[in-house]
């Protein structure tokens, strides 16, 4: 079996939705400090020891999330014709940060976004 190193950073933004459709309370517009666990994987260490450099990890996550902090998620290009729920951020960030981030040697391995200190979603591919 081969060796695997998967790398987790944690990163956290503020924003509004609300859930079109939705039948209660997440109908209306409320606001969540979400939190993001960006988690890449990769088999090969550099010639420093490393798979990727965490701040690397960091600055192409950054830059992806800070285009949702303190927005109206519902306002977003991505969430116009789909609900900002915790599932579809999660798929978003993944597949936005994926092409920002993998390589050849690395890869995103999954995004878990959490809405509260309870309830969070993993996405992967």
């Amino acid at each position: 079996m081969a060796q695997q190193f998967v790398l987790k950073t944690l990163l956290d933004f503020a924003s509004a939705h609300s859930l079109r459709g939705y039948p209660g309370d997440c109908a209306k517009l409320h606001g969540h400090n979400w939190k993001i666990e960006v988690n890449v994987a990769g088999n090969q260490l550099n010639n420093i020891g490393m798979v990727i450099d965490f701040k690397e990890i960091k600055r192409h996550a950054k830059e992806v999330i800070k285009e949702l902090d303190h927005t109206f998620l519902n306002d977003h290009p991505h969430f116009e014709h789909i609900n900002p729920t915790a599932e579809n951020i999660a798929m978003y960030l993944y597949k936005t940060i994926h092409s920002r981030i993998a390589t050849n040697e690395v890869t995103l391995h999954s995004i878990t976004v959490w809405e509260n200190d309870r309830n969070c979603v993993t996405y992967s591919e």
